[in-house]
């Protein structure tokens, strides 16, 4: 795996090379609003590394994927979610083609908001 795939959209959004409505960004992670959000709370994290899919996750990636999975809870609450037991979001990883992943570069999705709304 290298660092970024040149031809990776998600890549290109890592480095600002296609703008995105960022939510969030360390050295390690990005964050941005999906352009077709399937919920009133519909946001995207990555790695900023090009990682195919969960996958080819590795014990090298343990740390990371933890911080992203600790991450999403604050900033679904940042982006509107109501706070749990009675609020709430959904944390989604799409792997492979049978899995539903369309763009090949590990991404969790995170929506929440009222119901209906849920698609897939």
């Amino acid at each position: 795996m290298s660092e970024h795939d040149p031809a990776c959209i998600f890549c290109k959004i890592a480095e600002g090379k296609i703008p995105s409505r960022k939510v969030y960004e360390d050295d390690e992670i990005l964050a941005f609003h999906d352009i077709n959000p399937w919920a009133p709370v519909h946001f995207l994290m990555v790695p900023k590394a090009h990682v195919p899919s969960l996958a080819q996750a590795g014990p090298e990636h343990a740390a990371l994927l933890g911080r992203m999975m600790t991450l999403a809870p604050k900033l679904a609450l940042q982006e509107g979610c109501r706070p749990y037991p009675k609020g709430g979001y959904r944390v989604v990883i799409n792997t492979g083609d049978d899995g539903g992943q369309e763009v090949h570069h590990l991404h969790i999705h995170v929506f929440g908001g009222p119901r209906p709304w849920a698609k897939g």
